[in-house]
């Protein structure tokens, strides 16, 4: 019923504007069609002037009473570029705007349709053409090439001195693995994993092949926030389980696809404590957020997770509270017991097998 009558005023508010258009027809030719014309192009001109100062007041205010508030500064090293890029672009693209329509506002008024003024017909002007082709094509040029030059740098190789973070997407969650102290300079390995190991019953939900004893002091995380410390540069690793998720940063200004069989990676240095940001956002409920940039599925709006920016020591203190998800998945063995010899690995290709 309520379908109907929402139809109902749907055909009525459409025989009303009809009954109106056909109404001011009638009355056009009575009054003659020229003079009527004359009458309108006035008052479009007046309200096209109209609308112009009233929409750069408008914008104006919402610039003056919204900045700053939405994003807040730039919380990473990147990030601080990125918005640099950001507010050349909006500065020239605004002038440009600017320009453009003032000049086709004020024309509509200044030259409509008069009897003491003859149209001028200007078809072509080869100069012209080449002034606003070239100019804009070398503008724009300059802008990709800013872009591209940050997009190398946040997708290029970290500093050796980064930590590592495995962040893994999947209807509807994040996942994040940490690599223990394994490797040669005590920074730490990454086990290798296979899908077909994914196995949520026997807690191996990223699939980790724990024949390899790098997987022995791997960190698992699900659930709660990812931590990372404030100054120090981290290299995200990006997966997904099963269709194309997007790693969204909006604090940091970063944003990656993750993609099922296909890691991705980019990397960035938190400056800002998240009790930094909450200090300056005067907000105690701020948290730096994940977000999931990709539409992924009906569950895709509540894909959010969060992160915990913190000193080395806070970091550490808890990662002591951790356990290696190996112990996890096997209760009563000992890490430091389990063999450190890497000839008895199985083979990955005979696990695949």
């Amino acid at each position: 019923m309520q379908a109907f009558f929402i139809v109902a005023i749907l055909l009525l508010a459409f025989l009303i504007i009809f009954q109106i258009a056909k109404a001011s027809e009638y009355v056009a030719v009575l009054r003659g069609e020229d003079k009527v014309r004359k009458q309108t192009n006035k008052i479009n001109g007046f309200m096209l002037l109209s609308f112009l100062v009233l929409g750069l007041v408008g914008v104006f205010y919402c610039n003056e009473q919204l900045k700053g508030r939405i994003l807040g500064t730039p919380a990473s090293d990147h990030g601080v570029l990125i918005d640099r890029m950001l507010y050349i672009t909006i500065a020239i693209t605004f002038i440009v705007f600017l320009i453009t329509q003032v000049l086709l506002f004020w024309f509509s008024y200044k030259y409509q349709e008069s009897d003491n003024r003859k149209a001028f017909y200007y078809p072509h002007n080869n100069k012209l053409e080449l002034i606003w082709t070239v100019i804009p094509a070398i503008t724009l040029t300059v802008l990709v090439g800013f872009g591209l030059f940050y997009w190398f740098g946040i997708t290029g190789n970290a500093p050796k001195n980064a930590m590592e973070v495995e962040i893994v997407g999947s209807q509807f969650k994040w996942e994040f693995r940490y690599p223990g102290h394994d490797g040669p300079d005590g920074k730490g390995v990454f086990g290798k994993k296979y899908y077909k190991e994914i196995d949520e019953g026997k807690m191996n939900p990223l699939g980790q092949l724990w024949d390899d004893p790098a997987n022995y002091d791997d960190i698992y995380v699900s659930g709660e926030a990812m931590h990372l410390v404030v100054n120090k540069p981290v290299k995200l690793i990006i997966g997904a389980k099963d269709v194309i998720h997007d790693v969204g940063l909006v604090h940091f200004r970063m944003k990656m696809d993750a993609v099922p069989g296909t890691p991705t990676t980019m990397w960035f240095t938190p400056t800002k404590t998240s009790k930094q940001m909450i200090e300056e956002t005067k907000n105690p409920d701020f948290v730096y957020e994940i977000s999931c940039d990709q539409m992924c599925g009906t569950g895709h709006t509540g894909m959010r997770g969060t992160i915990i920016v913190e000193t080395q020591e806070e970091f550490d203190a808890w990662m002591a509270t951790k356990k290696p998800q190996y112990l996890v998945a096997n209760p009563g063995k000992d890490t430091k017991a389990a063999p450190q010899d890497t000839s008895v690995v199985k083979p990955v290709a005979a696990i695949i097998k």
